[in-house]
């Protein structure tokens, strides 16, 4: 009798075992294969690269947006801009949707629900880039896709040489400067400031350029102030209680 039940208790512990590990395999696959439907997209929205044409000066010449919004939109109406960060491979579209600022968390621009999400602002911030502060939320994911990479920025060597962010829209690039990258704690920075008091977000860029943390990394000689525009980067940094921060004023519009 005694044999039977350790049999049993020996069937029942191999299967627990095959079922942790089958979670466990599900979850490095999803981590592993994140991202992967981005760089198909990537490829089917691409522009092609027009031949130079001869310089006409009476004509304004057209803006050089890398990305078929046309396209996307036809894949997803909640983007509206496209980030792009030379010298890293965060190239994605941005998106926004309206009443439901939790959804791209855990759903990509197609709908699937994956653990990478997607590039995305709340609806606190407006989709034109205008407010003071905009914050654009991405996943730190292991295999190095949407915002793992802005923890490079903990390198003062690599933020030095890579400070451009361009964020495209159908009308419009702007061109941002990145000034300041270092950790923060997980408070929600929309709703702790008020972004329209120009007291406020003085004292706020101050209180970043002025911390001594040895491990945060800011550019003294960029000028910002409370009469700039910038955008937060926010991801992950292990740790629920603490986000990584990479920001960068606006310098340029084109249009």
């Amino acid at each position: 009798m005694k044999k039977k039940i350790w049999i049993l208790m020996g069937i029942i512990l191999i299967g627990a075992g095959m079922v942790v590990g089958g979670i466990g395999l599900k979850e490095y696959l999803d981590e592993k294969n994140a991202g992967n439907d981005y760089v198909e997209l990537k490829e089917d929205v691409a522009v092609p690269t027009a031949a130079p044409q001869p310089e006409r000066q009476e004509e304004k010449e057209p803006l050089d947006i890398p990305v078929d919004f046309e396209k996307l939109k036809e894949k997803c109406s909640d983007i509206y801009a496209w980030i792009q960060i030379p010298g890293t491979d965060i190239d994605y579209p941005i998106v926004q949707r309206e009443g439901d600022n939790a959804y791209y968390l855990n759903h990509t621009i197609e709908g699937k629900e994956k653990i990478e999400g997607a590039i995305f602002t709340e609806d606190y911030n407006k989709r034109d880039f205008t407010d003071p502060h905009t914050v654009i939320y991405g996943h730190n994911m292991k295999n190095g896709s949407m915002f793992r990479q802005l923890h490079n920025y903990e390198d003062k060597k690599f933020l030095q040489e890579n400070q451009e962010i361009l964020i495209y829209q159908p009308d419009q690039i702007l061109h941002y400067q990145i000034f300041a990258a270092y950790v923060y704690d997980n408070r929600h920075l929309m709703l702790s400031f008020d972004w329209n008091n120009p007291d406020i977000y003085a004292a706020y860029l101050d209180s970043i350029l002025e911390q001594k943390n040895m491990n945060a990394t800011i550019d003294h000689s960029v000028s910002v102030t409370e009469q700039d525009k910038i955008v937060t980067l926010s991801t992950c940094n292990g740790n629920d209680d603490e986000r990584y921060l990479v920001q960068a004023v606006l310098v340029s519009i084109e249009k």
